[in-house]
């Protein structure tokens, strides 16, 4: 891939279920209220140690608020080398409303 894909909640889950790893680039608040099982808060000031330790092989879902920010996310992280990036549609809330057990504090 050398570009990111939009893709919409059904698809992350999948993709979530066969490894991908999901970065949450929502505020360090938000994210702490809720944010998707497993999900790193991605932030610039850990980028640099996020990548350094990550795997740029494994598929990569981004999430913000609405799932607008995080397509500039996922273009930034495609060009730091990550194979395969998602933006996740409709965001956090999205995924909030349709997978509400999918979700962790």
């Amino acid at each position: 891939m050398t570009d990111y894909r939009c893709i919409n909640i059904d698809q992350a889950c999948e993709l979530i279920d066969q490894g991908a790893h999901v970065v949450d680039i929502r505020d360090e608040g938000s994210f702490g209220e809720l944010h998707i099982n497993q999900a790193f808060n991605l932030n610039n000031q850990n980028m640099p140690d996020y990548l350094a330790q990550a795997d740029f092989d494994a598929p990569l879902i981004v999430c913000c608020y609405h799932g607008i920010s995080s397509q500039s996310a996922a273009a930034y992280l495609v060009h730091q080398g990550f194979e395969q990036v998602y933006s996740l549609d409709g965001g956090f809330e999205a995924w909030r409303a349709q997978c509400p057990d999918r979700c962790a504090r």
